[in-house]
Protein backbone atom coordinates (compact mmCIF):
# COMPACT_ATOMS: atom_id res chain seq x y z
CA UNK A 1 0.00 0.00 0.00
CA UNK A 2 1.36 3.36 -0.90
CA UNK A 3 1.45 6.51 1.46
CA UNK A 4 -1.21 8.30 -1.59
CA UNK A 5 -4.08 4.78 -0.36
CA UNK A 6 -2.77 5.23 3.28
CA UNK A 7 -3.64 9.15 2.72
CA UNK A 8 -7.62 7.98 0.85
CA UNK A 9 -8.45 6.07 3.88
CA UNK A 10 -7.00 8.97 6.09
CA UNK A 11 -8.27 11.74 4.08
CA UNK A 12 -11.79 10.47 2.62
CA UNK A 13 -12.72 8.98 6.27
CA UNK A 14 -16.55 10.28 5.85
CA UNK A 15 -16.91 9.06 2.42
CA UNK A 16 -18.48 6.23 1.81
CA UNK A 17 -16.83 5.55 -1.47
CA UNK A 18 -13.90 6.60 -3.93
CA UNK A 19 -12.97 4.96 -6.78
CA UNK A 20 -10.01 5.23 -9.29
CA UNK A 21 -10.86 5.16 -13.12
CA UNK A 22 -7.91 4.37 -15.64
CA UNK A 23 -8.34 3.45 -19.02
CA UNK A 24 -4.95 4.01 -20.68
CA UNK A 25 -5.73 3.71 -24.21
CA UNK A 26 -7.73 7.19 -23.97
CA UNK A 27 -6.00 8.64 -21.25
CA UNK A 28 -8.59 8.51 -18.73
CA UNK A 29 -7.62 8.90 -15.20
CA UNK A 30 -10.72 10.09 -12.81
CA UNK A 31 -11.41 10.03 -9.18
CA UNK A 32 -15.26 10.06 -8.27
CA UNK A 33 -15.48 10.12 -5.02
CA UNK A 34 -19.37 9.92 -3.32
CA UNK A 35 -19.23 11.59 0.18
CA UNK A 36 -22.96 10.44 1.39
CA UNK A 37 -25.70 9.46 -0.01
CA UNK A 38 -27.76 10.05 3.31
CA UNK A 39 -30.38 11.90 1.42
CA UNK A 40 -30.42 10.39 -2.07
CA UNK A 41 -28.25 9.84 -5.02
CA UNK A 42 -24.96 11.70 -5.14
CA UNK A 43 -25.10 14.38 -7.51
CA UNK A 44 -21.67 16.70 -8.11
CA UNK A 45 -19.93 17.98 -11.59
CA UNK A 46 -17.07 16.13 -13.56
CA UNK A 47 -13.71 18.61 -12.63
CA UNK A 48 -11.35 18.44 -16.01
CA UNK A 49 -7.82 19.62 -14.70
CA UNK A 50 -4.53 19.44 -15.28
CA UNK A 51 -3.47 18.84 -11.19
CA UNK A 52 0.34 18.85 -10.43
CA UNK A 53 -0.10 15.38 -8.88
CA UNK A 54 -2.42 12.38 -7.90
CA UNK A 55 -2.44 13.82 -4.09
CA UNK A 56 -3.83 17.02 -4.94
CA UNK A 57 -6.54 15.75 -7.17
CA UNK A 58 -7.63 13.56 -4.00
CA UNK A 59 -7.50 16.25 -2.02
CA UNK A 60 -9.75 18.13 -4.10
CA UNK A 61 -12.14 15.17 -5.13
CA UNK A 62 -12.85 14.76 -1.56
CA UNK A 63 -13.30 18.55 -0.41
CA UNK A 64 -15.32 19.24 -3.27
CA UNK A 65 -17.65 15.86 -2.78
CA UNK A 66 -17.95 16.68 1.09
CA UNK A 67 -19.54 20.49 -0.10
CA UNK A 68 -21.77 18.89 -2.71
CA UNK A 69 -23.25 16.90 0.56
CA UNK A 70 -23.56 19.80 2.40
CA UNK A 71 -25.09 21.77 -0.96
CA UNK A 72 -28.06 19.43 -1.52
CA UNK A 73 -28.83 19.22 1.99
CA UNK A 74 -28.73 23.09 2.52
CA UNK A 75 -30.81 23.32 -0.79
CA UNK A 76 -33.48 21.00 0.44
CA UNK A 77 -32.80 18.80 -2.27
CA UNK A 78 -32.89 14.57 -1.60
CA UNK A 79 -29.91 13.90 -2.88
CA UNK A 80 -26.20 13.25 -1.40
CA UNK A 81 -22.63 14.72 -2.40
CA UNK A 82 -20.25 13.21 -5.11
CA UNK A 83 -17.97 14.95 -6.96
CA UNK A 84 -15.45 13.64 -10.02
CA UNK A 85 -12.08 14.67 -10.85
CA UNK A 86 -10.53 13.96 -14.72
CA UNK A 87 -6.96 14.62 -14.45
CA UNK A 88 -5.07 16.31 -17.43
CA UNK A 89 -5.98 19.30 -19.58
CA UNK A 90 -8.86 20.06 -21.19
CA UNK A 91 -7.47 21.74 -24.34
CA UNK A 92 -5.39 19.49 -25.35
CA UNK A 93 -6.24 16.09 -23.33
CA UNK A 94 -10.42 15.89 -23.59
CA UNK A 95 -11.35 13.69 -26.29
CA UNK A 96 -14.76 11.56 -27.63
CA UNK A 97 -12.93 8.36 -26.77
CA UNK A 98 -11.75 9.52 -22.81
CA UNK A 99 -15.26 10.90 -21.98
CA UNK A 100 -16.72 7.97 -23.55
CA UNK A 101 -14.62 5.66 -21.24
CA UNK A 102 -15.42 7.77 -18.15
CA UNK A 103 -18.79 7.38 -18.74
CA UNK A 104 -18.38 3.63 -18.48
CA UNK A 105 -17.29 4.01 -15.04
CA UNK A 106 -19.43 6.42 -13.72
CA UNK A 107 -22.31 3.68 -15.51
CA UNK A 108 -20.64 1.07 -13.20
CA UNK A 109 -21.64 2.71 -10.03
CA UNK A 110 -25.28 1.95 -11.07
CA UNK A 111 -26.62 5.16 -10.08
CA UNK A 112 -25.26 5.86 -6.88
CA UNK A 113 -23.82 9.17 -8.33
CA UNK A 114 -24.80 11.09 -11.11
CA UNK A 115 -22.62 13.63 -13.00
CA UNK A 116 -22.37 17.00 -14.33
CA UNK A 117 -20.52 19.95 -15.66
CA UNK A 118 -17.68 21.56 -13.74
CA UNK A 119 -14.16 23.61 -14.15
CA UNK A 120 -13.08 21.94 -17.64
CA UNK A 121 -16.26 20.28 -18.76
CA UNK A 122 -19.61 21.75 -20.63
CA UNK A 123 -23.04 20.24 -22.04
CA UNK A 124 -21.71 18.50 -24.90
CA UNK A 125 -19.43 17.05 -22.99
CA UNK A 126 -22.52 15.51 -20.53
CA UNK A 127 -24.05 14.12 -24.28
CA UNK A 128 -20.87 12.32 -24.86
CA UNK A 129 -20.70 10.80 -21.46
CA UNK A 130 -24.24 9.76 -21.92
CA UNK A 131 -23.77 7.68 -24.28
CA UNK A 132 -22.61 4.63 -22.15
CA UNK A 133 -24.11 6.06 -19.08
CA UNK A 134 -28.00 6.80 -17.56
CA UNK A 135 -26.64 8.98 -14.94
CA UNK A 136 -25.92 12.32 -16.54
CA UNK A 137 -27.15 15.42 -15.94
CA UNK A 138 -26.38 18.76 -17.37
CA UNK A 139 -27.06 17.84 -20.96
CA UNK A 140 -27.65 20.37 -23.61
CA UNK A 141 -31.35 21.38 -24.51
CA UNK A 142 -31.13 19.46 -27.48
CA UNK A 143 -30.93 15.98 -25.50
CA UNK A 144 -33.56 17.88 -23.26
CA UNK A 145 -31.47 18.99 -20.74
CA UNK A 146 -30.52 21.64 -18.36
CA UNK A 147 -27.93 22.97 -20.37
CA UNK A 148 -25.23 25.34 -19.02
CA UNK A 149 -25.74 25.30 -15.49
CA UNK A 150 -23.49 28.45 -14.44
CA UNK A 151 -26.82 30.41 -15.44
CA UNK A 152 -28.68 29.57 -12.62
CA UNK A 153 -25.19 29.36 -10.38
CA UNK A 154 -25.19 32.90 -10.69
CA UNK A 155 -28.69 33.90 -10.24
CA UNK A 156 -28.47 31.88 -6.89
CA UNK A 157 -25.28 34.15 -5.59
CA UNK A 158 -27.12 37.09 -6.45
CA UNK A 159 -29.65 36.08 -4.14
CA UNK A 160 -27.29 35.17 -1.45
CA UNK A 161 -25.57 38.41 -2.07
CA UNK A 162 -29.15 40.18 -1.65
CA UNK A 163 -29.71 38.82 1.75
CA UNK A 164 -26.07 39.50 2.81
CA UNK A 165 -26.85 43.27 1.77
CA UNK A 166 -30.45 43.47 3.67
CA UNK A 167 -28.57 42.07 6.86
CA UNK A 168 -25.33 44.76 6.11
CA UNK A 169 -27.17 47.67 4.91
CA UNK A 170 -30.71 46.86 5.66
CA UNK A 171 -31.71 46.96 1.86
CA UNK A 172 -31.35 43.73 -0.76
CA UNK A 173 -30.42 45.87 -3.42
CA UNK A 174 -27.02 46.52 -4.30
CA UNK A 175 -27.47 49.47 -5.98
CA UNK A 176 -24.58 52.09 -5.39
CA UNK A 177 -22.40 49.36 -4.14
CA UNK A 178 -19.31 48.42 -5.24
CA UNK A 179 -18.74 44.63 -5.94
CA UNK A 180 -15.26 42.63 -6.71
CA UNK A 181 -15.75 39.91 -8.75
CA UNK A 182 -12.83 37.59 -8.84
CA UNK A 183 -12.88 34.85 -12.43
CA UNK A 184 -15.64 36.12 -14.58
CA UNK A 185 -16.00 32.77 -16.53
CA UNK A 186 -19.13 31.03 -17.00
CA UNK A 187 -20.52 32.07 -13.48
CA UNK A 188 -19.00 35.32 -13.11
CA UNK A 189 -20.29 36.86 -16.27
CA UNK A 190 -23.57 35.93 -15.52
CA UNK A 191 -23.05 37.50 -12.02
CA UNK A 192 -21.85 41.01 -13.29
CA UNK A 193 -24.83 40.99 -15.20
CA UNK A 194 -27.22 40.70 -12.48
CA UNK A 195 -24.98 43.09 -10.65
CA UNK A 196 -24.95 46.11 -13.63
CA UNK A 197 -28.52 45.85 -13.52
CA UNK A 198 -29.32 46.02 -9.80
CA UNK A 199 -27.14 49.36 -10.28
CA UNK A 200 -24.10 48.19 -8.79
CA UNK A 201 -20.40 49.68 -9.77
CA UNK A 202 -18.09 46.58 -10.73
CA UNK A 203 -14.60 45.51 -10.41
CA UNK A 204 -13.06 42.47 -12.14
CA UNK A 205 -10.13 40.25 -12.86
CA UNK A 206 -9.54 36.90 -14.44
CA UNK A 207 -6.24 35.33 -15.30
CA UNK A 208 -8.35 34.80 -18.60
CA UNK A 209 -8.22 38.03 -20.54
CA UNK A 210 -10.11 37.05 -22.89
CA UNK A 211 -12.69 36.79 -20.50
CA UNK A 212 -12.05 40.07 -18.84
CA UNK A 213 -12.67 41.83 -22.42
CA UNK A 214 -15.54 39.93 -22.93
CA UNK A 215 -17.27 41.00 -19.93
CA UNK A 216 -16.06 44.85 -20.31
CA UNK A 217 -17.45 44.60 -24.49
CA UNK A 218 -20.47 43.66 -23.09
CA UNK A 219 -20.65 45.80 -19.95
CA UNK A 220 -18.57 49.34 -20.81
CA UNK A 221 -19.16 50.59 -17.16
CA UNK A 222 -16.82 47.59 -15.77
CA UNK A 223 -14.14 48.50 -14.42
CA UNK A 224 -10.76 45.57 -14.45
CA UNK A 225 -7.97 45.30 -12.42
CA UNK A 226 -4.53 43.60 -13.42
CA UNK A 227 -5.01 40.66 -10.50
CA UNK A 228 -6.45 39.19 -7.35
CA UNK A 229 -4.16 41.10 -5.49
CA UNK A 230 -5.11 44.21 -6.68
CA UNK A 231 -8.65 43.70 -6.56
CA UNK A 232 -9.01 42.83 -2.65
CA UNK A 233 -6.81 45.60 -1.96
CA UNK A 234 -9.90 48.02 -3.46
CA UNK A 235 -12.06 49.80 -2.18
CA UNK A 236 -15.21 46.90 -2.20
CA UNK A 237 -18.45 46.77 -0.33
CA UNK A 238 -18.78 43.60 -1.59
CA UNK A 239 -16.24 40.66 -2.86
CA UNK A 240 -17.26 38.10 -4.58
CA UNK A 241 -14.79 34.89 -5.10
CA UNK A 242 -15.60 32.94 -8.46
CA UNK A 243 -12.96 31.21 -9.60
CA UNK A 244 -10.96 28.25 -7.62
CA UNK A 245 -11.18 27.58 -4.45
CA UNK A 246 -9.33 28.44 -1.25
CA UNK A 247 -10.04 32.38 -2.19
CA UNK A 248 -9.80 33.50 1.38
CA UNK A 249 -7.11 33.44 2.94
CA UNK A 250 -5.22 34.98 6.34
CA UNK A 251 -3.99 37.52 4.14
CA UNK A 252 -6.81 37.93 2.12
CA UNK A 253 -8.68 38.84 5.29
CA UNK A 254 -6.29 40.91 6.22
CA UNK A 255 -6.46 43.26 3.95
CA UNK A 256 -9.67 43.27 2.36
CA UNK A 257 -12.00 46.68 2.97
CA UNK A 258 -15.31 44.63 1.78
CA UNK A 259 -18.08 44.17 4.59
CA UNK A 260 -19.94 41.32 2.91
CA UNK A 261 -18.05 37.72 1.08
CA UNK A 262 -20.18 36.37 -1.39
CA UNK A 263 -19.36 34.08 -4.28
CA UNK A 264 -19.22 31.27 -6.62
CA UNK A 265 -16.19 29.54 -5.89
CA UNK A 266 -16.66 25.97 -4.00
CA UNK A 267 -14.36 25.70 -0.91
CA UNK A 268 -13.84 29.60 -0.61
CA UNK A 269 -12.13 29.06 3.13
CA UNK A 270 -8.26 27.93 2.72
CA UNK A 271 -8.15 26.45 6.32
CA UNK A 272 -10.55 26.08 8.92
CA UNK A 273 -10.64 29.38 11.02
CA UNK A 274 -10.73 31.69 8.20
CA UNK A 275 -15.08 32.34 9.10
CA UNK A 276 -13.59 33.59 12.37
CA UNK A 277 -10.97 35.63 11.34
CA UNK A 278 -13.69 37.15 9.09
CA UNK A 279 -16.40 37.52 11.97
CA UNK A 280 -13.70 39.18 13.98
CA UNK A 281 -12.99 41.86 11.31
CA UNK A 282 -16.80 42.44 10.92
CA UNK A 283 -17.01 40.98 7.27
CA UNK A 284 -20.41 39.15 6.68
CA UNK A 285 -19.46 35.69 5.12
CA UNK A 286 -22.39 34.24 2.78
CA UNK A 287 -21.16 30.02 2.89
CA UNK A 288 -20.18 29.17 -0.39
CA UNK A 289 -22.37 25.69 -0.86
CA UNK A 290 -25.41 28.01 0.23
CA UNK A 291 -25.59 30.25 -1.90
CA UNK A 292 -23.83 28.72 -5.40
CA UNK A 293 -26.29 26.01 -5.12
CA UNK A 294 -28.21 27.08 -8.42
CA UNK A 295 -26.25 25.00 -10.75
CA UNK A 296 -26.64 21.64 -8.60
CA UNK A 297 -31.22 22.96 -8.30
CA UNK A 298 -30.95 23.19 -12.44
CA UNK A 299 -29.30 20.34 -13.32
CA UNK A 300 -31.30 18.11 -10.67
CA UNK A 301 -34.66 19.22 -12.00
CA UNK A 302 -33.60 17.61 -15.20
CA UNK A 303 -34.32 14.25 -12.76
CA UNK A 304 -37.83 15.65 -13.01
CA UNK A 305 -37.89 16.65 -17.12
CA UNK A 306 -36.46 20.23 -17.23
CA UNK A 307 -38.41 22.66 -16.52
CA UNK A 308 -36.44 26.14 -16.29
CA UNK A 309 -38.69 28.12 -15.06
CA UNK A 310 -39.19 25.68 -12.16
CA UNK A 311 -35.60 25.20 -11.29
CA UNK A 312 -35.12 29.33 -11.59
CA UNK A 313 -38.12 29.82 -8.94
CA UNK A 314 -36.38 26.98 -6.61
CA UNK A 315 -33.04 28.36 -6.86
CA UNK A 316 -34.84 32.09 -5.82
CA UNK A 317 -35.33 29.97 -2.50
CA UNK A 318 -31.80 30.69 -2.08
CA UNK A 319 -32.44 34.10 -0.78
CA UNK A 320 -34.28 32.81 2.27
CA UNK A 321 -32.25 29.81 2.36
CA UNK A 322 -29.50 32.61 3.15
CA UNK A 323 -31.31 34.32 5.57
CA UNK A 324 -31.92 31.21 7.68
CA UNK A 325 -27.95 30.89 7.76
CA UNK A 326 -28.01 34.21 9.23
CA UNK A 327 -30.26 34.20 11.67
CA UNK A 328 -28.89 31.06 13.11
CA UNK A 329 -25.73 32.65 13.12
CA UNK A 330 -27.11 35.64 14.96
CA UNK A 331 -29.04 33.23 17.60
CA UNK A 332 -26.12 31.02 18.45
CA UNK A 333 -23.36 33.21 18.07
CA UNK A 334 -21.35 31.63 15.90
CA UNK A 335 -20.30 32.76 12.05
CA UNK A 336 -22.48 31.78 9.45
CA UNK A 337 -20.10 29.23 7.84
CA UNK A 338 -20.70 27.18 11.13
CA UNK A 339 -24.69 27.65 10.87
CA UNK A 340 -25.11 26.42 7.79
CA UNK A 341 -23.41 23.41 8.46
CA UNK A 342 -25.28 22.81 11.37
CA UNK A 343 -28.23 23.56 9.23
CA UNK A 344 -27.03 20.99 6.59
CA UNK A 345 -26.06 18.82 9.33
CA UNK A 346 -29.48 18.55 11.18
CA UNK A 347 -31.03 17.53 7.89
CA UNK A 348 -28.74 14.72 6.77
CA UNK A 349 -29.32 13.26 10.13
CA UNK A 350 -33.31 13.67 10.56
CA UNK A 351 -34.43 13.03 7.24
CA UNK A 352 -30.60 10.65 6.59
CA UNK A 353 -31.89 8.12 9.35
CA UNK A 354 -34.83 7.08 7.39
CA UNK A 355 -33.12 5.94 4.41
CA UNK A 356 -29.16 4.93 5.17
CA UNK A 357 -26.97 4.21 2.66
CA UNK A 358 -28.32 3.90 -0.99
CA UNK A 359 -28.62 1.76 -3.61
CA UNK A 360 -30.24 2.12 -6.90
CA UNK A 361 -34.14 0.69 -6.45
CA UNK A 362 -34.38 -1.37 -9.44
Amino acid sequence: MSALDADVFELGSEHEQVVFCNDPASGLKAIVAIHSTALGPALGGTRFYPYATTADAVHDVLNLSRGMSYKAALAGLDLGGGKAVIIGDPATGKSEALLRAYGRFVQSLDGRYYTACDVGTNSLDMDHIARECDYVTGRTVAHGGAGDSSVLTAYGVFQGMRAAAEQVWGTDSLAGRTVGVAGVGKVGRHLVRHLIEDGASVVVTDVHQPSVDRVRDEFPQVTAVESTEALVASTLDVYAPCALGGALTDDVVDVLSAQVVCGAANNQLAHPGVEKALQERGILYAPDYCVNAGGLIQVADELEGFSFDRAQQRATGILDTTRRVFELARSEDVPPAIAADRLAERRMHDVGRLRGLWLNPR
